[in-house]
């Protein structure tokens, strides 16, 4: 395999794994947010 097509395939392995780990991270982090705003200022979950 040819150094370019190892540094590809690097490149693309790291955006996948961030994009997985921000959205593992973030949904949660937004649930939790949204609930918090319920309770202590009484906006919509939908807000």
């Amino acid at each position: 395999m040819s150094i370019g097509m190892m540094i590809i395939c690097v490149i693309g392995g790291l955006a996948g794994a961030l994009s997985t780990a921000y959205l593992m991270i973030s949904f949660p982090v937004i649930i939790v947010w949204k609930i918090y705003r319920h309770f202590r200022y009484g906006y919509t979950l939908f807000e």
